[in-house]
């Protein structure tokens, strides 16, 4: 019984060591993981989450101004198409033949060559 007992004991003993050494052997496994992979990583053209946010917040704030733009445009638009209406009726003058848009008038052809 005594035999079997001490038996029991180293088993015990190398199966714990066994278990530590499996538990350091990990560690290191995932220490060199992730060091080639923070290597990969610094060899592509990737950014971090900080810079992509930033890009991000950049990116919505120039949405929203362009958007805002826009509408001030549109309502600029109206407003000279407003006064220009209200001049032809006032004066009796013709406004513009051509949109404040295009550069060339529909009734002039373009001449590809003439550049």
């Amino acid at each position: 019984m005594q035999v079997d007992n001490k038996l029991l004991d180293d088993l015990a003993r190398v199966a714990g060591g066994a278990i530590g050494a499996l538990t350091g052997l990990r560690g290191e496994v995932e220490a060199q993981v992730r060091q080639q992979f923070e290597r990969i990583l610094s060899q592509m053209d990737v950014v971090s989450r900080e810079e992509f946010e930033a890009a991000r917040e950049v990116a919505v704030k120039a949405r929203t101004e362009q958007e805002d733009l826009a509408e001030r445009v549109t309502s600029l638009e109206a407003l000279v198409a407003t006064l220009v209406a209200e001049r032809e009726l006032a004066h009796g003058v013709p406004g513009p033949k051509r949109s404040a848009r295009s550069h060339v008038s529909a009734e002039t052809p373009v001449d590809p060559q003439a550049s």
